[in-house]
Parts: C-alpha cells; sequence; structure tokens
C-alpha cells in the first residue's frame, strides 16, 4: 500500500456521488464515490471497508481528464476528480441517506 495513504485512510475518500445514475446503482449494491486521483484500488477498497464496516467484492474507477473554466479573461483548470464504483458482497450495505427523526 502506498505510504501516502497508510496512515490515513478517510483522505482517500471524498465524499459520496449522488447522482441519478448512482442511485440507481444502489438497487444493484454499488455505490459511487468521489476519491483521491492518487489513490489506488486497494487503497479504495480499504479505506472503504474500514469506514463503513462492508465487504468490498469489486471496484471500478474512471479518471476523466480535468476541465477548463473561464471566469471573465480568467481561465484556469478545475479540480482534478476521479470516480469510483464499488461492488459490495451480498447482505452488505452502506447507509448513505439517515433516517430523519419525527
Amino acid at each position: 500500500m502506498n505510504k501516502m495513504f497508510k496512515e490515513r485512510l478517510s483522505d482517500v475518500i471524498r465524499r459520496p456521488l449522488i447522482t441519478e445514475k448512482a442511485t440507481r446503482g444502489i438497487d444493484l449494491n454499488q455505490y459511487t464515490f468521489e476519491v483521491d486521483h492518487r489513490a489506488a484500488k486497494p487503497e479504495i477498497k480499504a479505506a472503504i471497508e474500514k469506514l463503513f464496516d462492508v465487504k468490498v467484492i469489486g471496484i471500478s474507477t474512471m479518471n476523466p481528464p480535468r476541465r477548463s473554466r473561464r471566469v471573465g479573461r480568467f481561465s484556469g483548470k478545475r479540480a482534478q476528480v476521479k470516480k469510483a464504483i464499488v461492488r459490495l458482497a451480498e447482505g452488505n450495505s452502506i447507509k448513505l441517506f439517515p433516517e430523519s427523526e419525527g
């Protein structure tokens, strides 16, 4: 495992992605997360298993190119984003939407 994330696996996972396509994947026990662009699949798997106490059976990652952004005469690049689709073992789930009380 990369020494960059060895001590702090919580830095690998940035946030869950809640899109229409991602919520359809929840029915298939697939969850989509935005992860650090330097993270490898074993690090993502270890972070998900440790943070959510689940069993991961597969990971698909995609690293799209950085997008340009222009505001007036100033142009720059957006932050680099890497997405990971995590498949969990049967019977495991991650509670993304906690039940509201009252």
